[in-house]
């Protein structure tokens, strides 16, 4: 079969809308949809503000990290899980699913008593997490046509800009005006709005027939994945020794996986599906641009206020300006892509992304606020047009019952790309600074302190400075790389192919 032509329609399944009012049912869905979305994607944000005082009230400051890296985790090898339970059994249960058991997570977290309470509780919530996002987009897959699809997955894309925007500011004011608990309640109404609005609105035919459902991948996928994770994200607490031996296991479990799918009847990682050339572009892609963001997105900062002596609200500024525009290209890539192709809106992207990286690159302290801005800004651009020209092309190019499966590869790599580019980040600042000044390590964070910076030595100052520009200007060339390889893969997408083309799908 050509790679061009998407594979015939086999669905068992389908979403389907009553005739009458169907207009106004569908945007009922939608917003639910994006409800959910904002929900899952605002509380990997909205806790970091909220941090510290949580850690005064329950102790435990060595388990910090482990607040978000078991959110991320959980997240992270559950959401291919979801995807395909969701082309067995239908979008609705499985919605509920994931969404029901982020709610009671995020109700039971501001009920912890101890710090490890709370971390078992944030794994609760991510394993809830990863079946919220994919499911709310591919029901909008669903209910729309690719042309549609265009402009709604622009919005769904939107709504992570707003929510990296929105997150700190809403944590800081609630612990300001109210408790940390209510950092994780807030989206109690939230969640319980968006079930009901998809529970009244959404009707959905299964088909009912015998499954098989793959424990064993499932169990084998959670294992493999979250212990390589655990690795890169912990990789610091452990000795080099007890690193090797996760990772390696880690690799083991997915090499028994890959034997496992290929001899089980219904496997719960369709790998076939990334013989579709759109699918395998559009999901590396998608892992390559999320790479970038967040290496941006950890870093930036760090730059404004530790080589630029700005203060961690200009340093939020500044991150902030990539979340607006994002939301603004998500909303014009999908345009544009309706009126030409996926690759052009693909290709524009990844020219931003590059654009952007080269800003970083020649970024100086000299130069100031407004030239870090303006990367971030361009950067912005580029992930509106990259992730949804990835995330509608494929979608277009499966039918029903494989469509949950496909949006969750795209999910699954962007969320490892995020992971593996905020361990890479990481690792050529740590790289830059210990083989030029081993010594000066512990000293770095005295500059992201306004007082304590202030009483440095004005030698000692200049050359902390200097070390920090020079480990994170390195880091930026990385990212440049990452950009320039998604332009290079966003040119294998068909050149002609389009919404209008794929407008039965």
């Amino acid at each position: 079969m050509p790679h061009d032509q998407p594979p015939p329609a086999t669905a068992a399944a389908a979403v389907t809308l009553p005739a009458a009012h169907r207009p106004a049912r569908r945007t009922l869905v939608l917003a639910a949809c994006l409800m959910a979305t904002f929900m899952a994607a605002v509380e990997s944000t909205i806790v970091a503000t909220a941090m510290p005082t949580i850690v005064a009230e329950l102790g435990g400051f060595n388990l910090f990290s482990w607040i978000f890296a078991i959110y991320l985790l959980t997240q992270a090898v559950t959401i291919p899980i979801y995807g395909r339970l969701a082309d067995i059994y239908g979008r609705k249960r499985v919605f509920y699913a994931g969404a029901g058991l982020f709610l009671i997570g995020s109700t039971l977290c501001g009920f912890a008593p101890n710090m490890l309470w709370l971390i078992a509780f944030r794994a609760l919530q991510g394993c809830g997490a990863g079946g919220v996002q994919p499911i709310a987009m591919t029901i909008c897959g669903d209910i729309y046509t690719p042309s549609e699809r265009a402009r709604v997955q622009g919005l769904i894309s939107s709504v992570f800009g707003v929510a990296a925007v929105a997150g700190p500011s809403l944590g800081a004011w609630l612990v300001e005006h109210a408790a940390w608990e209510v950092v994780f309640w807030i989206n109690l109404p939230v969640g319980a709005a968006a079930i009901a609005m998809i529970a009244m609105f959404l009707k959905e035919t299964v088909e009912r027939r015998p499954h098989r459902v793959d424990v064993v991948g499932s169990v084998l996928l959670a294992a493999g994945i979250g212990a390589l994770m655990l690795v890169l994200i912990q990789r610091a607490d452990f000795s080099t020794g007890t690193s090797v031996a996760i990772a390696l296991a880690g690799v083991a479990a997915l090499g028994v996986l890959l034997l496992h799918e290929r001899r089980t009847a219904e496997p719960m990682l369709m790998f076939g599906l990334l013989r579709e050339r759109v699918i395998l572009v559009g999901s590396v892609g998608s892992g390559l641009a999320g790479a970038v963001m967040m290496g941006i997105s950890a870093f930036l900062p760090a730059y404004v206020q530790g080589a630029m002596g700005q203060t961690a609200t200009m340093a939020g500024l500044v991150l902030g300006a990539m979340s607006v525009t994002w939301a603004l290209a998500s909303i014009f890539g999908g345009r544009l892509m309706v009126r030409t192709t996926y690759r052009l809106a693909a290709v524009l992207g990844a020219l931003a992304l590059i654009a952007g990286c080269v800003l970083l690159v020649t970024l100086t302290p000299e130069r100031g606020v407004a030239w870090a801005t303006a990367g971030s800004l361009i950067i912005g651009i580029g992930m509106g047009c990259c992730n949804t020209a990835f995330i509608v092309s494929i979608q277009a190019a499966v039918p029903w019952n494989r469509r949950g499966a496909a949006t969750s590869w795209c999910l699954f790599l962007r969320f490892i790309g995020q992971a593996t580019g905020a361990a890479a980040f990481g690792a050529v600042l740590n790289a830059t600074i210990t083989s030029r000044a081993p010594q000066a390590t512990h000293m770095l964070d005295r500059l992201l302190d306004p007082a304590q910076r202030a009483a440095l030595p004005e030698a000692q100052r200049t050359d902390l400075i200097g070390l920090v520009a020079s480990g994170l200007h390195n880091a930026y060339w990385l990212g440049l790389a990452l950009s320039v390889a998604t332009l290079l893969l966003v040119f294998l997408l068909p050149a002609r192919l389009s919404p209008a083309q794929q407008s039965l799908r």
